[in-house]
């Protein structure tokens, strides 16, 4: 069985949280909360990744015909980290031009299965 979880439109670029996203692909969930938790304090894209995975955890546990999910046998299966739209705003510069700020999003998919 398999669960998904979607953040959308989140403030960071997708660089940035592709390198934390690499920390948790593959390995089971307590682990992954535990690593992205540690990491949190010192990276904004753990933060949000590990929202997200708890979001596709609480998922599962609602899919789950049981109602009990053991921990132990649940794993991050897929880690996406997807570019989301541009925001654009301007910057007022010298002798009256105006330079363009790109500011990126990004679009986080985590599915996890046991």
């Amino acid at each position: 069985m398999e669960a998904l979880a979607k953040s959308r439109h989140v403030r960071s670029s997708a660089p940035k949280l592709r390198i934390v996203a690499k920390h948790v692909k593959g390995v089971g969930v307590n682990q992954a909360l535990v690593t992205l938790h540690s990491l949190a304090r010192r990276n904004k894209g753990a933060y949000l990744l590990e929202k997200t995975l708890k979001s596709a955890l609480a998922n599962f546990q609602v899919k789950d015909v049981d109602g009990v999910v053991d921990l132990d046998r649940v794993k991050v299966k897929t880690v996406m980290i997807d570019e989301g739209p541009l925001m654009k705003r301007i910057r007022p510069h010298a002798q009256g031009r105006a330079f363009r700020i790109l500011k990126k999003l990004s679009h986080i998919t985590v599915v996890v299965s046991d």
